[in-house]
C-alpha cells in the first residue's frame, strides 16, 4: 500500500504546474479515482477538463496512462502519438508505445518503437531484451539476447532464453557459462538451475548434476530434473539409482523411449538381462508413433496417384512392419489387383483385409468388394 500511495502522489504531482494556472483539477478526485483503480472514469474526467486539441505533455501523458490501464488501448495509443509529435525521442513514450502495440499484436510497429529506442540509447537493456521475442529469426534472436546478456548478466530470464537459444545450436560451454553467471547473482533461483541440468550433462559435468538435482528434488520432484538426473547416475555407472529414478517416471505413466533406453542398458550393465530384454522391447515400442502405419499409408497413396506402383507398395509394406491396418491390407489388394496385374497377391490382401474385423457398418462397400473379387481372382 505504500508503494501505491507514493506512486499515486507521484501521478498527481505532475499536475502541480496545471493547478498552478488551472483550478478546473481536483486532485482529490483524482486520487479517488486512481485508488479505486478507476482508470476509465479518471481517463474521462481529464478529457472534460483538457480540450481534445491540448498540447499539455502532462496532461496527454496522464490520459494516456489512465486509458492503458483502463484497456482502452487504442485511446492511449493516440495520445502517446500526439505526445511523441509535440516531444519527440522520449523513451518513456516509446517504449509505452511499444507495450501498447505489443499488447494489440502490432508485433511490427512494436518492433519499430523498440529499434528506435535502441538508436536513441544504444545501451538500452529493456529495448534489447524485447526485441529478442520479436526476433525474425534464430539468428537475430540469439544476437538481442547476447547484447541483452552483455548489458546485464545476472538478468535470469535473458539467461534462461540465451541459454536455451546456445543449446539448440548445439554450443553447450556458452550456454553453460550464462547460467552459471546469471545463478551467482542468484543462487536460489531453482529455475535457473534446473536449465543448467541438461547442458551440465552434455558437457559431462555428471556429479554436478546430481549434485544440484538432489537440491531440486528436495523443493520439488520435476519430471525434467529426474530425467536429467538418471542420464548422470548413468554416466557415474550408478545404474541402480538410474534404474530407481526411471521407474518412479514409468510408474506415474511419464517414461519416454529414452528413459526406458537408459533402464535397458542399466540392466544389461547390472546383469539382470531378462529386465534388460524387456525394457529394450520398450524402448523400441516407445520410439514408434501409433500413427506411423497410417503415415506410410498416406506416402503410399501419394505414390498411387503418381503413378509409382512399385514405390506404393514397398510404403503400405512398410507400413505394416508397424502395426496391422485395414486401409493398408485394403489398398494393397486393390494396387496388386488393378494396376500391377496380381491377381494371386490381390487375392492374399484381400483376404487380410477381411480377417483383420473391419467395421461392419462403416467399410460395407469395401468388405463386399473385397469378398466378390476373391473368387473372381482365383
Amino acid at each position: 500500500m505504500m508503494k501505491i500511495g507514493i506512486s499515486l502522489c507521484i501521478i498527481l504531482s505532475g499536475f502541480s504546474c496545471v493547478t498552478a494556472q488551472s483550478a478546473k483539477i481536483d486532485t482529490e478526485k483524482l486520487l479517488e479515482y486512481y485508488e479505486t483503480q478507476r482508470y476509465a472514469d479518471a481517463a474521462n474526467y481529464l478529457q472534460n477538463i483538457y480540450p481534445g486539441e491540448t498540447q499539455d505533455i502532462k496532461a496527454l501523458s496522464q490520459i494516456a496512462y489512465c486509458n492503458m490501464m483502463a484497456g482502452k488501448l487504442q485511446e492511449a495509443e493516440k495520445n502517446y502519438q500526439k505526445i511523441n509529435t509535440i516531444q519527440p525521442n522520449s523513451l518513456p513514450t516509446l517504449f509505452s508505445l511499444t507495450s501498447i502495440n505489443s499488447r494489440r499484436g502490432n508485433v511490427a510497429n512494436a518492433k519499430a518503437y523498440l529499434e528506435q529506442i535502441i538508436q536513441l540509447d544504444s545501451l538500452n537493456f529493456s529495448a534489447y531484451k524485447q526485441l529478442a521475442a520479436y526476433a525474425d529469426n534464430p539468428e537475430s534472436r540469439l544476437n538481442y539476447l547476447k547484447k541483452a546478456n552483455t548489458l546485464n548478466a545476472a538478468d535470469p530470464d535473458v539467461a534462461y532464453d540465451l541459454s536455451l537459444a546456445y543449446s539448440s545450436l548445439k554450443q553447450y560451454q556458452p550456454a553453460y557459462d550464462v547460467l552459471k553467471t546469471a545463478i551467482a547473482a542468484d543462487p536460489e533461483n531453482f529455475t535457473l538451475q534446473q536449465a543448467l541440468l541438461p547442458v551440465a550433462n552434455q558437457l559431462t559435468k555428471y556429479q554436478e548434476v546430481i549434485e544440484i538435482g538432489e537440491k531440486l528434488l528436495k523443493n520439488h520432484a520435476d519430471v525434467n530434473v529426474m530425467n536429467d538426473m538418471g542420464q548422470a547416475y548413468f554416466y557415474v555407472k550408478d545404474y541402480q539409482k538410474c534404474i530407481t529414478l526411471y521407474k518412479t517416471l514409468e510408474d506415474i505413466g511419464v517414461q519416454n523411449e529414452g528413459t526406458f533406453y537408459y533402464m535397458a542398458l542399466s540392466y544389461r550393465e547390472l546383469k539382470d538381462y531378462n529386465k534388460a530384454e524387456i525394457y529394450a522391447q520398450k524402448t523400441i515400442d516407445e520410439a514408434v508413433s501409433k500413427h506411423t502405419t497410417v503415415y506410410y499409408a498416406a506416402l503410399a497413396g501419394i505414390y498411387e496417384a503418381k503413378n509409382q506402383y512399385n514405390d506404393a507398395v514397398t510404403a503400405y509394406k512398410r507400413g505394416l512392419t508397424f502395426g496391422t491396418s485395414n486401409i493398408i491390407y485394403y489398398r494393397l489388394g486393390l494396387l496388386y489387383d488393378l494396376n500391377l496385374k496380381q491377381p494371386k497377391n490381390a487375392a492374399i490382401y484381400y483376404q487380410m483385409y477381411l480377417k483383420n474385423s473391419p467395421d461392419q457398418e462403416k467399410e460395407k462397400e469395401q468388405i463386399a468388394y473385397a469378398k466378390g473379387r476373391i473368387p473372381a481372382l482365383k
